[in-house]
């Protein structure tokens, strides 16, 4: 009951309907926050395509200078100077097709999975499971490569994965609302500016329409989207 109150009173003290510069909307959810635990800064870009086009969907990969703030797990799939080169990264699990088993059984303690390319028959029978959980490695996300080092040293380092819903809105949380107000900033800068360079051709209009930021339990707020170029 107490956070319903804390939110309660947090949405009467607060113009919604106001467009906020970013660092103002960052300043207010980092004052507001009444919860004990660590917040996220979570942000949402509605974006202006047609999710029924197959082309005008986005998805990708991209690093936050400032990094998430949350520990990502990061299990691999290789063998040999790979799998050691894994381990030498820093990844959580590697294996083979002891890994693929693991996975089979519906043992999944990892939050990204990495291979190398010769891995992908295997990874091809545990696709029904990746695949609805997000997991599934893709060349064009970095997660499928050789260069095992680079994608395992990048995922620990601040790595966001980003696709756009049913709905056109693409939804990522850029770090934790604890960190310096600027580091924020330069987080959300990034992230809004990978996601432009995301528009595809055949979208023609102005491809973002709004951007929102807000905390895992505060509110959202609209921020001023010249502000981020």
């Amino acid at each position: 009951m107490k956070k319903s109150k804390n939110k309660k009173k947090l949405l009467e003290s607060i113009n919604l309907t106001k467009i906020y510069e970013p660092l103002e909307a960052i300043k207010i959810l980092k004052e507001n926050s009444y919860v004990k635990f660590q917040e996220t800064l979570e942000v949402a870009i509605n974006l202006r395509i047609d999710t029924k086009k197959s082309d005008q969907n986005i998805k990708g990969m991209l690093n936050l200078p400032k990094g998430t703030g949350k520990n990502i797990r990061v299990a691999v799939m290789a063998k040999g100077d790979k799998a050691s080169e894994a381990k030498d990264a820093g990844a959580d699990l590697v294996g083979d097709s002891d890994l693929a088993d693991k996975i089979s059984s519906g043992k999944i303690d990892f939050d990204l999975l990495i291979a190398t390319p010769d891995m992908m028959p295997s990874i091809g029978k545990i696709a029904k499971i990746l695949g609805p959980k997000g997991l599934m490695p893709n060349p064009k996300l970095g997660t499928v490569t050789q260069d095992i080092k680079t994608a395992v040293t990048n995922s620990k380092a601040g790595q966001v994965k980003f696709k756009n819903d049913k709905a056109g809105i693409v939804h990522a949380g850029i770090g934790k609302l604890s960190f310096d107000e600027k580091d924020l900033i330069e987080n959300l800068k990034t992230f809004y500016s990978s996601i432009n360079k995301s528009k595809p051709d055949t979208v023609k209009a102005a491809f973002v329409k709004k951007i929102t930021i807000a905390s895992t339990m505060g509110v959202g707020l609209e921020i001023n989207v010249a502000s981020l170029r």
